[in-house]
């Protein structure tokens, strides 16, 4: 791929691939720049309509569904085509991309085209990536900054379009950017001011093809940071790409760990988290940044969190006290981690969040004894390392969803002795049967956790939907409780 660097948009004939909120976000920005813009799309519901008749209104050219020979929209090339702007979910073997390869023709996305859109004196960006905690990590980066007196937002793959961010009248300080592995893979200039990849654990396979592939594209985070490369010391994946990376002289590597910090590092020390990277004689001094109950859930994945997100800021000029004020005023989104209620002694948690095997054994951690509920769409996943590294947080386990036998097999294989209640339903009261079985095998002083390890569209529209069907059946067997 090559670099997709375009010097001047005026007559440029571009093809946004993608109709989505990102897709419409470059397709607006471009037509405004004077481009030729078309949208294509395999879709052709009214949605798909509705969008392309308010593009149409801005002289942009949207072909959806099938084209007149038949081929599909999304899959043809148009003819003169000097880029393609992708969306970020588009697989890298669709046949959009390979017709763009056979004409030499670039493909970029989203992010790649906010970069090089910056103008001379935009605001650098702290970058954030990693299979898990992203979204967490990137906002509690925001609310530090806040917290500094600077003029931030979260974007990226949360909150507004990036490009939107960058072309809009608001003047900011610094991003905090939060970006996926599919937005790196199609972002070959972007040169953050620093960097982090909180965890590297397999997902995403399908759309990457291998593991390496997928760390890879991650890795792209690092290229070319000026100030810090931040990576997760339990995590040498993470700072394997570090290694790896091309960055600017006198750039950094800095690790943060749950542990006792050695140089160049923050971690934790007596509850206490403490910063050994951006003080005078790292080798003897530490500085205090924030106490662990400042950390809003304080469960050690989100601690581990809240130390990159210190550590970016902290890379930026943040004053220590500016991260603890950051940490203390930031709250987490719905179904990360989530305190529900408190039913005979019994306490619900709601992580409908952990969509993947990894994000589940950091929810796992947190909590002891637990009455686990899990199950999906296992997306190609497997669990047995799940189970094993789990199981001694077991008290018993409820499954539901289409792979739930995936589950069922690995708890057979290495944790027999645990009680597992394999529910069948998929109707709108499966998750009220869940619940219910969860609270006949808890004991008072249990956690009934909510941290599927498996994605949600079996059976509900997305994870938030499954996260409020559980909270909706703790609060009504709260109700008969009472």
């Amino acid at each position: 791929m090559g670099s997709g660097q375009v010097t001047s948009w005026p007559g440029k004939n571009i093809t946004v691939a993608g109709l989505g909120v990102s897709g419409i976000s470059a397709a607006r920005a471009l037509a405004g720049l004077g481009a030729v813009v078309t949208v294509v799309d395999n879709g052709d519901g009214d949605a798909h309509r509705a969008r392309a008749a308010e593009l149409a209104e801005l002289g942009v050219e949207v072909r959806l569904g099938h084209l007149a020979d038949g081929a599909r929209a999304g899959d043809v090339l148009p003819e003169g085509t000097d880029l393609v702007v992708t969306s970020p979910g588009w697989k890298p073997d669709s046949p959009l991309f390979a017709a763009a390869a056979a004409a030499g023709v670039d493909v970029v996305g989203d992010v790649e085209i906010a970069w090089q859109l910056r103008g001379p004196d935009a605001a650098p960006w702290l970058a954030i990536t990693g299979t898990n905690g992203k979204t967490t990590t990137t906002q509690m980066l925001a609310s530090i900054l806040k917290a500094a007196g600077l003029k931030t937002a979260a974007v990226g793959n949360i909150g507004t379009p990036i490009i939107d961010v960058v072309l809009g009248e608001e003047q900011y300080d610094v991003l905090a950017v939060e970006l996926s592995s599919y937005q790196l893979h199609w972002a070959p200039s972007l040169r953050a001011h620093s960097a982090a990849v909180l965890n590297l654990a397999p997902d995403h396979l399908d759309w990457h093809g291998s593991m390496e592939a997928y760390a890879a594209d991650k890795g792209r985070i690092y290229e070319g940071n000026t100030v810090a490369c931040v990576y997760n010391v339990a995590d040498p994946a993470t700072e394997s790409l570090v290694i790896e990376a091309d960055v600017e002289e006198g750039c950094r590597a800095i690790g943060f760990t749950l542990g006792a910090p050695g140089p160049s590092m923050l971690g934790v020390v007596d509850g206490i988290l403490v910063d050994r990277a951006f003080v005078e004689n790292r080798q003897k001094n530490a500085q205090e940044l924030a106490e662990v109950k400042d950390v809003n859930p304080p469960a050690p994945h989100n601690i581990a969190n809240a130390l990159a997100a210190a550590a970016l800021a902290r890379a930026f000029g943040v004053e220590p006290r500016a991260v603890r004020d950051g940490l203390r005023d930031f709250r987490p989104d719905a179904h990360r981690v989530a305190h529900v209620d408190e039913v005979a002694g019994v306490t619900y948690i709601d992580d409908s969040k952990a969509t993947n095997t990894h994000a589940a054994e950091a929810s796992l951690a947190a909590f002891e004894p637990v009455v686990w509920i899990a199950g999906g769409l296992a997306k190609g996943a497997t669990f047995d390392e799940l189970v094993q590294r789990s199981v001694k947080q077991l008290r018993a386990v409820v499954l539901i969803g289409a792979d739930r036998a995936l589950i069922a097999e690995a708890l057979a294989r290495h944790a027999p002795e645990v009680p597992v209640v394999d529910l069948e339903r998929t109707d709108t009261g499966a998750m009220l049967a869940a619940v219910r079985e969860a609270a006949r095998l808890a004991e008072p002083g249990d956690t009934v956790l909510l941290a599927p390890a498996c994605a949600s569209m079996d059976m509900f529209a997305n994870y938030n939907k499954r996260g409020d069907a559980f909270a909706d059946a703790v609060r009504e067997l709260a109700a008969e409780s009472a």
